[in-house]
């Protein structure tokens, strides 16, 4: 009797495990974007979200056949609204790094971007410890630049954060730090391209170390989302493909930021 019981179960078992998974039906994606960080995002007068970022968005959904859907979120709050599952991806300029992998799964990438210090013309900055010791740097909290600054020059310089890059922006027109980092597409558009950015400059090299700035930018989605992870991987491939990308890169930028 134990016998049956036990073949019985095992038959049973075997059975769900031949059940195959279905994937989920994608109708609706929602993508969380900031909103803050021009020209990938910015939020305009009207209240409506635009940018690289909204109209890349777009493009992918209507590649996927599925209904878009937008949802502003602060750039610190990103990650968990997205396991929290108040969207389905985050697509906010978010470089691809192993210490965000932990958390998230990411799509191929969708843009390279070297990262830049920019201060006042004349300012002189030596990325070493003797170089930048008593400086005040600025960058947008939480973010990769803000990780290469802690662990390079945290007991150097005096680390000033801000929740959005036009908060930085404010704070070094009016000389309350003395550079900032970013992404060089960021402060080109946010700084340098605005009235009184003639002011301003980039100093020091180019960084795109992949121990703190990753593999690119990409498309971040929850570990459990294989799926539409391999949608989005697939979404991008044909819209670099057909030049839809390409035509959404010229808008905004006059270089192509997809990198090598």
């Amino acid at each position: 009797m134990m016998k049956t019981k036990l073949t019985l179960s095992a038959l049973f078992i075997a059975s769900l495990l031949a059940t195959p998974v279905m994937a989920k039906e994608w109708k609706t994606v929602r993508f969380g974007v900031e909103g803050a960080y021009p020209p990938f995002s910015w939020t305009d007068a009207s209240g409506e979200i635009k940018g690289f970022d909204v109209d890349l968005a777009h493009a992918l959904c209507q590649q996927m056949a599925v209904k878009c859907e937008l949802v502003a979120q602060d750039w610190d709050g990103m990650i968990p609204a997205l396991l929290s599952r108040k969207y389905d991806g985050i697509i906010a300029a978010m470089s691809i790094t192993d210490e965000r992998r932990k958390k998230v799964d990411f799509t191929e990438k969708y843009a390279r971007i070297p990262n830049r210090f920019v201060a006042a013309k004349g300012t002189t900055l030596e990325l070493t410890p003797e170089g930048m010791a008593g400086k005040r740097i600025g960058v947008q909290r939480a973010t990769t630049h803000d990780k290469y600054l802690t662990d390079n020059f945290g007991s150097e310089v005096t680390i000033v954060r801000y929740g959005s890059a036009d908060e930085a922006y404010l704070d070094l027109k009016a000389g309350r730090v003395q550079a900032l980092l970013a992404d060089a597409s960021a402060i080109d558009q946010g700084l340098l391209s605005k009235a009184g950015g003639d002011k301003y400059d980039y100093v020091g090299p180019a960084l795109t170390d992949r121990q703190w700035f990753g593999e690119g930018m990409g498309i971040a989605v929850r570990k459990g989302d294989q799926d539409l992870k391999a949608k989005l991987d697939e979404a991008i491939k044909v819209l670099r493909a057909n030049g839809k990308y390409q035509e959404i890169n010229q808008k905004y930028f006059k270089y192509d930021i997809y990198g090598g």
